[in-house]
């Protein structure tokens, strides 16, 4: 069945970096656009930004532009999200999800951005 797995969430300083990862199982990963979600405390969803098939087309939310890179790895099945410039309103679950005829995923991985 399809699993997405993030990583690499953790605490870190408001200016910092931070990259996740989203390992991807149970389905052809180079065939599907992929997409960055988050949802912060007390708040709904909010997507990030997204990247076709193929890697060459990506795009994002204006809250990120410029301070996130989303990318993907298709011999190994991972997507990432590179981020710097982290400020507090960061702080979020952050999923890795397929959107298609059915959506899915991941459990999430906590990025905090705290001094």
């Amino acid at each position: 069945q399809v699993r997405l797995v993030e990583a690499g969430g953790r605490l870190v300083q408001p200016g910092g970096s931070l990259r996740l990862s989203c390992v991807a199982d149970g389905f052809t990963f180079s065939s599907y656009y992929m997409t960055w979600v988050r949802q912060a405390p007390g708040k709904g969803p909010e997507w990030v930004c997204a990247i076709s098939a193929d890697g060459r087309y990506t795009e994002y939310s204006d809250s990120v532009k410029g301070r996130f890179t989303i990318s993907r790895d298709a011999a190994k099945d991972t997507l990432y999200l590179q981020m710097s410039s982290l400020n507090a309103e960061d702080t979020a679950l952050y999923y890795c999800v397929r959107f298609g005829g059915m959506d899915y995923w991941g459990k999430g991985t906590l990025v905090t951005v705290s001094s």
